[in-house]
């Protein structure tokens, strides 16, 4: 990308930053008013110096107590208005940002909510999580110092050169002429800092998320002793960070030593250019010194939008990163014309389809029909590989078919809204996910606002009520992050008594008891048989004696439905399905 290209992409960021601003504009023009105050304060200082100055110089009478105390009781209200102008700066210029920052976040994380699985299952949690943490802070302070910060600068050099143009023009465009070579310099540094933090920002993201990884997996690290593998994967990830961060400081000193390099150079100037002005009589002592306080403040504003050019970069790494998220088009979205799924019954129909987890996979599905009656109970089975779990992941629209039609109750799902389709749907999964919470937390997830009454009948429902009531707080007994405080049996159980709750005409078993024991197995097979009565399930098994009753079992492979039949017809048939009964159900 050439320097135009990134000009126009950096103020194709700020154009659609911009938007942020509005809700805040009545803000944002009180804290530049308040900015303009404290910097009319700072201005009117060295004019100050410079008057009592020339009236010393001149006739003794000019300068009086009372003259200088006037002075200073006006100087001293000056900085009463300067000190309460700062603090709105200080406190709601702040909050600004933050509720900015709000904003943003909100609108990061609904977006999140509408893409597709497609999205997480090709990028790491722990890259999201900074983005939608570290990131927007960087993005806070830039959104409330950015403005604030260039107009105060704008105002005390533009006002600065003025002022020291009354006093002398040759010396004034003297002082001014080391700002060209400066901001060149500090360019050249800026741009490489500015790509330091790109890096920067995406090796934090990659740090985060092998931290997450390693600490989720905990118990499969200790397991196979295996500390030492995972402390070398952090090391390595942490000095890479390092490196770059080191990296990144070079070019920052680089940045900081020519910023004090043309500090020195603008005061020698001014010291040396100054007195020999006053040594042809081209200007006097309160001038001189008057010069002197300028440029103190002049360069004292450019060191600040220095300073202000790391924040800068951070904020705009920030909102390139926060805009890289919000440009991911959700594939999976509402129809225009879509509507509402009611009185569903729950007849499933697969037509013709075709599906591949990406455009480089060869298809897990191909051209699939079949067609499962409203409440009918059916089992998916077959070896690995064959999408079984892709059938259930299609029905929600998990994912997107790639071609083919899915109905249900004759209806084309893609006319359907989403929220609809996935409210008259029931998943219960192998891996079972417990949010961080209570036991009652995590039951009522299925139907937000169900009465304690319909929540424990759930419970009861599934099986779970006797060790809920054995547990130490009962309902609100915390379950750890991801549940880890309760048994898989138990987890199990809390899931079927969410779904119970739900109360969906379709329900889709996947590998639902698969990882218990055998106990366990028997326990939460009683609770999905009660779960399952009235309802169309869809079950998908590897021990097959779990589906024995199921009304039709099909049999899937790579080449689609090989068989389809009760139980006993397809063990009479001596084909697939009883080769894996033989092997893993009998």
């Amino acid at each position: 990308m050439n320097n135009k290209e990134k000009k126009t992409k950096k103020s194709s960021l700020l154009r659609r930053f911009m938007p942020y601003y509005r809700r805040y504009t009545g803000i944002m023009v009180k804290d530049l008013l308040c900015a303009a105050l404290t910097t009319i304060c700072e201005l009117l200082l060295p004019l100050i110096v410079r008057n009592i100055t020339m009236r010393q110089g001149g006739s003794v009478a000019e300068l009086t107590v009372s003259y200088v105390l006037i002075l200073g009781a006006a100087y001293l209200a000056l900085r009463v208005i300067d000190a309460a102008a700062y603090y709105y700066m200080a406190n709601t210029g702040h909050v600004m940002g933050a509720r900015m920052e709000t904003d943003m976040r909100r609108d990061l994380f609904s977006h999140l909510q509408l893409l597709p699985f497609k999205y997480y299952d090709n990028t790491k949690i722990g890259t999201l999580m900074s983005r939608i943490t570290s990131d927007l802070f960087d993005v806070t302070e830039f959104a409330h110092h950015c403005p604030e910060e260039f107009f105060i600068a704008g105002i005390k050099i533009l006002a600065s050169f003025v002022i020291l143009c009354t006093m002398s023009v040759p010396l004034t465009l003297i002082v001014f002429a080391v700002i060209p070579p400066m901001i060149v310099v500090l360019y050249i540094f800026n741009k490489k800092m500015r790509d330091g933090f790109r890096r920067q920002r995406k090796e934090v993201g990659e740090l985060n998320a092998a931290v997450e990884d390693s600490l989720l997996g905990v118990r499969v690290v200790r397991s196979f002793a295996n500390e030492d593998i995972e402390q070398e994967k952090f090391n390595t990830g942490n000095d890479r960070f390092l490196i770059i961060k080191a990296k990144n400081y070079k070019y920052m000193g680089g940045f900081q030593a020519s910023t004090r390099f043309f500090e020195g150079f603008m005061y020698i100037v001014v010291v040396v250019a100054g007195a020999l002005f006053m040594i042809n009589g081209h200007i006097g002592s309160p001038d001189f010194v008057a010069y002197l306080l300028y440029v103190t403040t002049l360069f004292a504003s450019i060191r600040k939008i220095v300073e202000f050019a790391e924040q800068f970069q951070r904020g705009m790494t920030g909102i390139e990163r926060f805009f890289e998220i919000i440009d991911t088009v959700p594939e999976i979205t509402d129809a225009d014309n879509a509507e509402d799924l009611e009185n569903v019954r729950g007849e499933i129909e697969f037509d013709n389809v075709t599906f591949s987890y990406s455009e480089d996979n060869e298809e897990v599905l191909q051209n699939i029909s079949f067609k499962v009656k409203a409440g009918e109970n059916v089992a998916l089975v077959g070896p690995s590989g064959g999408g079984k779990t892709t059938i259930c992941s299609l029905i929600p629209r998990f994912y997107e078919a790639d071609d083919g039609t899915i109905r249900i109750d004759g209806k084309d799902i893609k006319s359907a809204t989403l929220r609809s389709l996935r409210t008259k749907v029931g998943v219960v999964q192998q891996d079972v996910y417990l949010f961080s919470g209570s036991v009652y937390d995590n039951i009522e997830y299925g139907c937000p606002g169900a009465s304690k009454e319909q929540i424990i009948e759930a419970a009861k429902l599934s099986g779970a009520h006797e060790f809920i009531m054995e547990l130490a707080d009962g309902y609100d007994t915390y379950v750890g992050e991801r549940g880890v405080k309760l048994s898989g049996g138990q987890k199990q159980r809390i899931s079927i008594a969410r779904v119970f709750l739900k109360n969906p005409p379709i329900l889709l078993l996947d590998e639902a008891t698969s990882a218990l024991d055998n106990e366990s197995e028997y326990i939460v097979q009683k609770s999905l048989q009660k779960l399952s009565q009235g309802r169309t399930t869809i079950t998908v098994a590897h021990r097959l004696t779990t589906i024995k009753n199921a009304d039709r079992i099909f049999v899937i492979t790579k080449e689609g439905i090989a068989e389809e039949g009760t139980h006993r017809e397809l063990l009479s048939r001596q084909g697939i399905y009883s080769s894996l009964y033989s092997a893993y159900g009998g």
